[in-house]
């Protein structure tokens, strides 16, 4: 479909039939951004924070969270395989160790290998909403947060009822979910049931994937307890995901499973809050599945952990401080077993001054690895309200990643790891413009990452393998910008939606004739996103796209969704690539053509 024919007609019912009185479904006003020490309102923040709210979540056509955050300009996620079976997250032209997933708070990283880190992805059914914070984000989570983080919020407190749905589409997949809730004078529970197969859109990307979710809260008139345990179960074929296209007899099976346990305690100014948790995965990886004893690795991670949080309000503004402690573990056929203790001191405080219009939040965070000595990441977050609804801010920051155990110890015919490694080291700069009115939000951001380091397979003659070795320098810089319209329309919300990003990445050319590190950011990306609704009870939600590699690939994507719903019964339809464009995201992985989901779910109370 011709690009511009379609930002015309995104473009083009805005233009004919807003009205003045429009309104928006959700004020993001009232968001304070979680696992924060210092609560800042959504308006109020001074880095790049983007909201995907519950009701945006509900009029996606999207099934998985990893095509959740593909409509988000800035995240880059890379499949292989459909419904997210297998995907990395990337952000800002970062790679897919240098990001953090949070569930609730609690950081998902895995120290295997950063590709498990969606492995953890949650039903959409759970989600209350995602925070999505681009740039140096280390000063606030720690390492990993190399390039930015997504924090999921599961939902909490809902009303007495039991959600029943069934779902079945294009390659023969089929699903069912059961989401159960209770509220009793003192507690209050969510339970969640989900499984999907498929017989795969080509040979060997079948798949057969199960959820389990809890959420309790106990004490619920006092000091409240939250209860979370999450397990997620993954079989599929992976043809081609992870060697050469043509190894297309791979396997896969994956468990993650999480476990945590926090409450919250206030008194006057000061705020404390508790957690403890205990993350596992397990990865089974079979080069050739008619040949499970040929070539089989299989990993198991534990990270066990536990952190304070605290803020405290005073003369001098708001102060934060925080301590994590984690204890990793690793059994491994291929990487040997190892372990490794982290403790992380955090401390920030932000001023107000000039009536409250400027604010400065200069931080730091000390963290203590056994394998790797001190490290320190500092950085600072200014703000200045130009106007009531016009804010400027910028912010700096220092950050790193860690190299994972596959960059210490993998070893194979054609790869080795090096236990030399130093960590990826990065000053990262961003300033932007943040515009929010009841109906209508822009926001404007340029970035800048110097990075150092980095982690690259090099070798030197043709017949020796592949080696880890820290050897790249990187500039990355771009600019970002988003639009959120929303209005009225014969009495009915309406939103529209547009995103663009632009990374360019110069690399410090290598004189080393054999080199496995290769940079394909999106160069360009625009996201056009246009939910409507006409009559009752139906609404319908349109969704473009469109993508420049840094290699050279271009393509551009449509998605359509239609949802019908009468009180307690729902059914909705969803058309996925409906115009048929060939691409692939990761690894040469082509990427299914058009395909469709049906769904149907009733609820009882």
């Amino acid at each position: 479909m011709n690009f511009r024919f379609l930002l015309l007609f995104l473009v083009t019912p805005v233009y004919f039939i807003a009205q003045e009185n429009q309104k928006t479904p959700q004020d993001l006003d009232e968001i304070i951004i979680s696992a924060q020490r210092i609560e800042i309102p959504f308006s109020k923040e001074s880095r790049s924070i983007m909201i995907i709210t519950s009701e945006d979540i509900k009029t996606s056509p999207a099934t998985s969270l990893a095509k959740l955050l593909q409509e988000v300009a800035g995240l880059d996620i890379r499949q292989r395989g459909t419904d997210g079976m297998q995907a990395d997250l990337y952000i800002r032209g970062g790679g897919f160790d240098q990001t953090l997933l949070l569930i609730d708070g609690i950081k998902m990283d895995d120290p295997q290998t950063g590709h498990h880190l969606l492995n953890a992805a949650l039903p959409l059914d759970i989600i209350e909403r995602i925070e999505i914070i681009k740039g140096p984000a280390a000063r606030v989570y720690g390492q990993n947060a190399f390039t930015g983080a997504v924090n999921i919020i599961t939902k909490k407190k809902s009303t007495d009822q039991v959600s029943i749905a069934l779902n079945g589409g294009s390659y023969e997949q089929l699903g069912a979910a059961v989401t159960a809730s209770s509220n009793f004078e003192n507690s209050n529970q969510l339970v969640h049931f989900s499984k999907n197969v498929s017989e795969g859109y080509r040979s060997n990307t079948d798949y057969d994937t199960q959820n389990y979710f809890i959420k309790s809260q106990f004490n619920t008139q006092k000091t409240p307890i939250e209860v979370l345990a999450t397990f997620t179960d993954r079989k599929f074929g992976a043809n081609g995901f992870y060697a050469t296209p043509a190894a297309i007899d791979q396997y896969e099976e994956t468990q993650t499973s999480l476990v945590g346990v926090s409450t919250r305690f206030k008194k006057e100014n000061l705020t404390i809050t508790p957690q403890v948790y205990w993350r596992r995965n397990q990865d089974l990886y079979l080069y050739d599945r008619q040949n499970p004893s040929g070539y089989r690795n299989l990993h198991i991670s534990n990270k066990i952990g536990a952190q304070v949080n605290g803020s405290y309000g005073s003369n001098i503004g708001i102060t934060g401080f925080g301590v994590n402690f984690e204890k990793v573990f690793l059994s491994s056929n291929n990487l040997g077993s190892h372990s490794r203790t982290v403790t992380t001191l955090f401390l920030e405080q932000r001023f107000k001054i000039l009536n409250d219009r400027v604010d400065l939040t200069p931080g730091v965070a000390l963290s203590y690895y056994s394998d790797f000595k001190f490290h320190a990441f500092p950085g600072l977050d200014a703000g200045v309200d130009i106007t009531k609804n016009l804010r400027a801010f910028a912010n700096v920051g220092y950050t790193y990643r860690i190299p994972t155990y596959t960059d210490l110890y993998y070893s194979d015919p054609t790869t080795l790891g090096n236990d030399q490694l130093k960590p990826e080291e990065a000053i990262a700069e961003e300033l932007g413009l943040k515009f929010q009115k009841s109906t209508f939000n822009f926001s404007f951001a340029l970035f800048n990452r110097d990075s150092k380091n980095l982690i690259d397979f090099i070798k030197i003659t043709e017949d020796e393998p592949f080696k880890a070795t820290n050897i790249r320098s990187l500039n990355t810089k771009g600019l970002e910008a988003s639009v959120d319209y929303g209005f009225s329309m014969l009495n009915f919300d309406q939103k529209i939606n547009f995103g663009y990003t632009f990374i360019e990445d110069k690399i410090k050319e290598l004189d080393l004739p054999y080199s496995r590190y290769a940079i394909n950011s999106l160069k360009h990306q625009f996201i056009a996103n246009f939910r409507s609704q006409l009559i009752k009870n139906f609404s319908q939600t349109i969704l473009y796209k469109y993508a420049v590699r840094t290699a050279g690939d271009e393509y551009g994507v449509m998605d359509l969704s239609v949802d019908y719903q009468k009180e307690k019964f729902e059914i909705s339809i969803s058309a996925n690539n409906i115009f048929n464009a060939e691409y692939t995201e990761t690894n040469l992985v082509p990427m299914p053509k058009g395909n469709f989901m049906f769904g149907v779910s009733y609820k009882f109370d």
